[in-house]
């Protein structure tokens, strides 16, 4: 009698439940620092593209200089490289990347 095959459920079930743990993660765009762009010249850019108040883009601005780096947004992966397009559009050094 020919031996009957079971199929392995339970590996499969981890593997597509760390898929979608992978891809429920946010993503972020983050802002790094650099020697050219000037304080306020930064606190403007995140008032003007993220409509963020002025306390909150001087927070990320000294984010920024001090750390030298801040996450000023975060979402779907596309929404993230739209972010980081139009920041690098205003001259500033932006990636994307799944949240940690």
């Amino acid at each position: 009698m020919p031996e009957t095959l079971i199929p392995q459920r339970e590996e499969l079930r981890e593997q597509e439940s760390d898929e979608l743990a992978s891809t429920d993660r946010p993503w972020v765009t983050v802002v790094w620092n650099d020697p050219i762009n000037l304080m306020s010249y930064v606190t403007h850019v995140f008032m003007t593209v993220f409509a963020y108040p002025k306390p909150k883009a001087e927070k990320l601005m000294l984010d920024v200089h001090h750390r030298g780096r801040a996450v000023v947004s975060s979402g779907t992966r596309e929404r993230m490289e739209l972010d980081v397009t139009t920041l690098h559009g205003y001259g500033l050094w932006a990636t994307a990347r799944h949240d940690s």
